[in-house]
């Protein structure tokens, strides 16, 4: 293939491309303090956003992979924050375990809900979310009400999340949120700061996925 230019990439082969993308990454990151189960998340978020320091601040509880893997292998639903993450997850790896990835935000009842409580619609939905998903796992990306309001549900007893992976990114109440969700005493992934966003979110989903396939 002729791209018309003096740089010609190394490979045009997918495969080939992401393996060499995870060998740099291995190989830039150097020494870390990451176990061998955390490093594919850690691997994969890198390699979605490019950010080294973004990968560095990763911060794991010591059940998140297992607790993970576990929900995925027994079929419990995924929810997602916003559309953007229910897009990039993989759902034929979910649907092999008999899993999905729903999003309730953009539902009529909950937008109807929202609009009467004068609230965020992600508030809402997390209340939703928590009727349907006992078990499951939380991928919140993008909405750091959220990740707030899950939290209260589980200090409260109300939600009791298999996991919860909240890397919301922004500038108002996101890097606040992460740090409370740190506090919990459930499985959780998260990051220090303010980056993180959807594509975090995802990566962190799909790597936990494969490590659920691969064990057959």
């Amino acid at each position: 293939m002729d791209f018309g230019t003096e740089f010609k990439p190394l490979t045009v082969q997918p495969q080939e491309i992401e393996e060499e993308s995870f060998r740099m990454i291995t190989e830039e990151l150097g020494e870390h303090p990451f176990t061998e189960e955390q490093y594919p998340v850690v691997q994969r978020v890198i390699h979605a956003s490019a950010d080294f320091e973004l990968g560095r601040s990763l911060v794991f509880h010591p059940d998140a992979i297992r607790s993970g893997i576990e929900a995925i292998r027994a079929g419990k639903k995924i929810v997602a924050d916003v559309q953007m993450v229910q897009v990039g997850i993989s759902k034929p790896r979910l649907a092999k375990f008999g899993g999905d990835v729903h999003v309730y935000i953009s539902d009529p009842d909950v937008m109807e809900e929202a609009k009467r409580l004068n609230t965020t619609r992600a508030i809402i939905s997390i209340r939703k979310a928590i009727r349907e998903a006992d078990g499951g796992i939380y991928a919140i990306g993008n909405a750091p009400t959220a990740l707030l309001e899950l939290i209260r549900l589980v200090k409260a007893g109300e939600a009791k999340p298999g996991l919860v992976i909240g890397v919301p990114v922004g500038f108002v109440s996101a890097a606040e949120s992460k740090e409370e969700l740190a506090k919990l005493d459930i499985p959780f992934i998260t990051n220090i700061g303010r980056k993180g966003g959807s594509p975090v979110a995802v990566a962190a989903v799909n790597a936990i996925s494969l490590m659920a396939e691969r064990l057959g």
